[in-house]
């Protein structure tokens, strides 16, 4: 090196000789390294550097060069580019960490227990293994508040060897978590947060997604089948102030009019009330009449309140009511009892997942000795695939083995998941993180017995679907 380096600065010399003489300088100058310097080039002392022109240097465009990882970035010795959010790394014999942010306890934690079930048997499926690497699931109870969700926030965010989160279950919870952990750099699929604002382009957090249908969709359906369907003119909306079951409420009661029909009331409970009767009784003195159907899709303790105490009320007797896929749970059948009975709920059309949701459902049984519990077990099955999927997409493997998965390069993985076959349909990814294929029935509860409850069984279905 030293005697190339010394003969090279022989001819500088005789170059600038000539130069002092009124000669021209040499046609091409060492300038592109200085633009684009090397790994080898940062080990050169800065005045050898200079004088060691490349032929390699001086064909690489500026523009090129100044997109070519440094040795800032961790990973840039095996290939990984660098990634403005950060890069996770993990090395052999270290686990992938997936994560969920799910209510696992209270009253509503069948939802958030169905969604983990969801999870470990897609993890299962993989013997719980994926590019070679363990993957190791840890977990927050959200609530299905936003205290909740502010508390599970702060436990996932600070963990930087997440990779990526399924969650939230309820809307209320992700409103406060997903900005969260988005802002820390995290991409989070949720199988069961339907507020039509997550998706808002101007309210989304760019880390969300999620498998879930939109509940501008549910709300629609509900009023078809209440106004087409069933002939229902004249109805009721009551919201527990969620902003589930407030956007469900306001889409319902629009679409309801845009058909005919009337809305005759519009009324709220707050989270935790048990007695009913004060906004039953406005309901039932309404000024347009007695409603035919109350529309209250709340969750499952207020759901059971409501369903049983409007039976009490004078004047409601022969008036239906609806619920959705927040209390489509065999927990709700507990909570109403025989009050529920010929009740509607709302909820993903079983029917409609295809041949592989039978093959989960055997394995569902085998692992856990009962059916799905809720509603979004197949949607948390999917979101972990889309998930592994996209990880599998752009993970990049060093020579010394260690894996290295890029966080706004995952992001904009799942962004472009297209014609997915999940259990829940086909999965496609719009703008603005929506990825349902949104199929959605209305069922009948046939029964009170818990013990009952087979949505999607094909003889003696506990509710029953009756549409479409």
């Amino acid at each position: 090196m030293k005697r190339s380096l010394s003969l090279f600065t022989i001819l500088m010399l005789l170059g600038a000789l000539l130069a002092a003489c009124g000669s021209q300088p040499p046609a091409a100058q060492p300038t592109a390294t200085t633009e684009a310097p090397t790994e080898e080039a940062t080990d050169v002392p800065a005045e050898e550097a200079t004088d060691t022109p490349t032929e390699e240097a001086t064909d690489v465009p500026a523009e090129e060069a100044t997109d070519t990882p440094t040795d800032e970035a961790p990973t840039d010795s095996n290939g990984v580019p660098e990634d403005p959010i950060g890069v996770v790394e993990i090395v052999p014999g270290d686990p992938i960490v997936l994560a969920y942010a799910l209510v696992t306890t209270g009253e509503n934690a069948a939802l958030g227990e169905d969604a983990v079930r969801g999870i470990e048997l897609a993890l299962d499926d993989i013997s719980n293994e994926w590019l070679g690497f363990p993957i190791e699931l840890v977990g927050e109870d959200e609530g299905c508040s936003p205290e909740g969700g502010q508390a599970a926030a702060t436990k996932l965010a600070s963990n930087s060897d997440i990779v990526a989160i399924v969650g939230a279950a309820c809307s209320s919870a992700a409103r406060v978590l997903v900005p969260v952990v988005s802002q820390a750099g995290m991409a989070i699929v949720s199988p069961s947060a339907t507020a039509p604002d997550l998706t808002d382009p101007e309210q989304r957090s760019e880390g969300f997604f999620r498998t879930a249908h939109n509940d501008e969709v549910q709300g629609s359906v509900a009023a078809e089948f209440a106004y087409s369907e069933q002939g229902f003119t004249k109805a009721a909306t009551i919201h527990d102030g969620s902003p589930y079951a407030e956007g469900l409420a306001n889409v319902f009661a629009e679409s309801f009019q845009d058909l005919g029909g009337t809305i005759v009331a519009q009324e709220a409970i707050n989270v935790g009330d048990t007695d009913m009767s004060p906004v039953l009784t406005r309901i039932a003195s309404a000024t347009d009449g007695v409603p035919e159907l109350i529309y209250h899709p709340v969750f499952i303790a207020e759901g059971g309140f409501l369903t049983a105490q409007a039976k009490d009320v004078p004047g409601l007797e022969d008036t239906k009511s609806m619920g959705a896929d927040g209390m489509f749970s065999s927990d709700f059948l507990a909570a109403a009892s025989d009050s529920a009975v010929g009740m509607y709920l709302s909820s993903p059309d079983f029917s409609a997942f295809g041949d592989a949701y039978q093959d989960f459902l055997t394995k569902h049984e085998e692992q856990y000795g009962e059916g799905p519990i809720s509603a979004f077990h197949a949607h948390a099955y999917d979101a972990t695939n889309i998930i592994l999927a996209a990880i599998e997409q752009v993970a990049v493997q060093g020579a010394d083995g260690t894996l290295y998965i890029p966080r706004q390069g995952l992001r904009d993985a799942l962004a472009e998941i297209s014609d997915f076959q999940g259990l829940t349909g086909n999965i496609t990814c719009d703008e603005n993180g929506d990825c349902a294929d949104p199929k959605i029935a209305v069922y009948q509860v046939e029964n009170g017995d818990q013990d009952s409850w087979s949505p999607g069984a094909e003889t003696d279905s506990n509710p029953l679907k009756i549409y479409p």
